[in-house]
């Protein structure tokens, strides 16, 4: 049975504070999407930063609830920051099917939906089955499935243009003392999965059109971000992000006109986990 998962679909920041982490993000250049409210059992809700591939969501604690308790203590464990990867699939039950075959371990499929406002009034369903990978499976991090069943009302066109030109995932950072280990853990979680030996780490292809992963030593994700602290990221675990940008001449006007400054970097312009939720991001070409 062939491997069902076919890249990244997005990544989601677990923040402390989900307004103050949406306004800092605004401050940045990104269109966010106005706030999406869960379930009263999840107690959580969230804002979306789309691009047209791909989004990034940053994911907050509203009610405490007992479903909502894994993720406070991950909070007071670990501060914020990003903290999960979602994939591509076409069918949730279909995946946990052909992964089974596979003996890639799973935990069961959800099914959820939430309300989402819409540009000429009223609200529409937003709709998805999600399926976790089992705990076992992975060196760090939570990675999940997603399949997006109404996805008109979540790529809405609006919330595609950013100020500061970002237009995708262009990578996604992890810090690992085994990096090369960590990567073939990672890889065999995607169909079209393998791992090219970097300095300091190793890379996860994750498929045609979707952001690898980069697992690199402590020592190899400072190098690549001089002068930034990285002290708050977790020693094993998603470090951050490279989002793609249309102009970089723009997106550099419109950071430093937010009042934060940049780092320049080999690939791009970095900012530190402090500005940006917990997590470090460059902006590097498209």
């Amino acid at each position: 049975m062939s491997h069902p998962v076919k890249g990244v679909d997005h990544v989601f920041l677990l923040v402390e504070d989900l307004d103050r982490s949406a306004e800092a993000y605004r401050r940045l250049g990104f269109t966010l999407s106005p706030k999406g409210l869960h379930s009263a059992a999840k107690g959580t809700a969230n804002y979306t930063l789309m691009f047209p591939a791909d989004y990034m969501e940053l994911l907050g604690i509203v009610t405490p609830t007992e479903g909502n308790a894994p993720r406070r203590e991950a909070l007071a464990r670990e501060g914020e920051g990003l903290r999960a990867v979602a994939c591509r699939i076409d069918d949730a039950d279909a995946a946990k099917t052909a992964l089974d075959a596979l003996g890639i371990a799973t935990a069961e499929v959800g099914h959820f939906e939430r309300p989402v406002p819409l540009p000429g009034g009223g609200t529409a369903p937003a709709a998805f089955a999600t399926l976790p990978y089992a705990e076992a499976e992975l060196p760090f991090g939570l990675v999940f499935m997603c399949q997006h069943k109404t996805r008109e009302t979540v790529w809405l066109p609006e919330l595609l243009t950013h100020p500061n030109r970002a237009c995708g995932l262009g990578a996604i950072f992890a810090q690992s003392a085994d990096p090369e280990a960590a990567a073939a853990r990672l890889a065999r979680l995607f169909a079209a999965g393998t791992v090219v030996p970097l300095d300091g780490g190793a890379r996860v292809e994750t498929g045609p059109d979707s952001a690898p992963i980069l697992c690199l030593t402590g020592a190899a994700l400072a190098a690549r971000f001089p002068g930034i602290d990285l002290s708050a990221l977790p020693a094993e675990g998603l470090a951050g992000l490279a989002i793609r940008s249309e102009d970089m001449a723009a997106t550099a006007a419109c950071l430093t006109g937010a009042g934060v400054a940049p780092v320049e970097t080999a690939a791009g312009l970095a900012l530190a986990p402090a500005d940006c939720a917990g997590a470090v991001l460059e902006f590097v070409p498209a």
